[in-house]
């Protein structure tokens, strides 16, 4: 900006030294003033602009779209599920044996068999001593002799007085009498073959025999040892070799079960499953514990000792119910749950009764009837009434 600048001398007409001469600022500057507002005027104009092409980028945007979840939802409909039972107890013989002293008893000589080894029916088991019984029987075996003897001349006699009775020589009295005699030494000669009989029969029940076929399990008698009836059991055996598990049940499992259920049994100490029919099912109910026996027969095996604990699967019989994948549960304080999908595509709880767990899957006893849409996952990120959306997938 161009200021005229003069002196003192040039304004006197030259008369006084010269003298510079400012501006006078203190008149206010009208276009200072015409620039300040020029500028505040442009500011506004571009911010015009810029709310102009901000607003037609919204517009050109369209709408807010509201976001909702993707959430995988199945219909589990309903399947033939298997009702299994876990029980547990423990292996015993199917009908075990016990075998005793039978005869008189006395000192064991030898005993022939250990526990493990198979036997046969009437298979000496151990031998007791027979020295006297022997005596006796060989002095019976003498007896039977010195009576057929006596029969033997009785008859004799008999014959020869049949011929002198024709004669004379002999009266009919006396010829009955001779028949007597006869028929009383016949009498001794079953008699003494009777008590012969049964002295041999006693001497026959010295030995400890297998009452049948079977295993023998334990073994408490020993040579040298004395026995008698009241020493009490000397082996243990199990007819056939037919083992069972006595699985204890509670009434509610025992109420849906019956003969004839598959089952496989599993001993302590080992994986290995062993199949297995319930044969019996217990009639009565403990009244302290609650409780009852299934008796499941399993095959011989050497891994099933008697007496041994053992784990048991039963297949109860089968029903019809929805299938769920463990990912779809929740659990809170108030039980078990799952989040279902109406047709508003809204979330929404319902409380479930779980009942068996299986590689297939949680069998829902109550609480769906299988038509539903039910949420397969991220169920815990869920709320009740939230909107989402389903994709479907079909059940297995």
């Amino acid at each position: 900006m161009n200021y005229e600048t003069k002196t003192v001398g040039q304004i006197d007409g030259g008369e006084h030294e010269d003298q510079l001469v400012l501006p006078d600022y203190t008149a206010p500057s009208h276009r200072r003033r015409n620039i300040i507002i020029a500028v505040v005027v442009v500011l506004a104009i571009i911010g015009a602009v810029f709310a102009f092409k901000g607003g037609k980028k919204d517009a050109a945007a369209g709408p807010v779209v509201e976001q909702v979840p993707t959430v995988s939802v199945m219909v589990p409909g309903r399947k033939t599920v298997d009702r299994t039972i876990s029980a547990t107890g423990t292996i015993a013989a199917r009908r075990e044996m016990p075998v005793g002293v039978a005869g008189e008893g006395g000192m064991i000589t030898r005993v022939l068999v250990e526990p493990g080894q198979w036997v046969a029916a009437g298979q000496v088991l151990a031998t007791v001593d027979r020295s006297v019984q022997t005596e006796t029987a060989a002095s019976l075996a003498a007896s039977v002799s010195v009576a057929r003897s006596d029969e033997t001349i009785a008859q004799a006699e008999l014959d020869r007085a049949k011929q002198l009775v024709d004669r004379g020589f002999i009266s009919k009295a006396d010829l009955q009498r001779k028949a007597a005699t006869r028929d009383a030494a016949a009498a001794r000669v079953k008699v003494a073959q009777a008590t012969l009989g049964e002295a041999r029969a006693r001497n026959g029940r010295l030995d400890i025999r297998a009452p049948a076929a079977g295993l023998v399990l334990t073994r408490g008698v020993e040579s040298g040892q004395v026995v008698g009836a009241g020493t009490g059991v000397l082996f243990r055996m199990a007819a056939d070799g037919q083992m069972e598990m006595r699985a204890q049940l509670s009434e509610a499992d025992l109420a849906g079960l019956h003969a004839g259920a598959r089952a496989t049994v599993v001993p302590v100490g080992t994986t290995q499953g062993f199949p297995g029919q319930v044969w019996q099912v217990s009639p009565v109910i403990d009244p302290q514990s609650r409780q009852g026996i299934a008796r499941i027969a399993v095959a011989y095996d050497p891994a099933l000792r008697p007496g041994g604990f053992a784990a048991a699967t039963i297949v109860g019989g089968a029903t019809q119910a929805p299938l769920l994948p463990d990912s779809a549960l929740q659990s809170d304080e108030k039980g078990s749950f799952v989040y279902i999908i109406g047709a508003d595509n809204k979330a929404a709880r319902r409380d479930i009764k779980i009942g068996q767990v299986s590689d297939a899957g949680v069998t829902i006893l109550s609480g769906l009837d299988g038509t539903e849409r039910v949420v397969l996952s991220a169920g815990g990120f869920l709320a009740p009434g939230q909107k989402v959306k389903p994709v479907t997938k079909k059940a297995s």
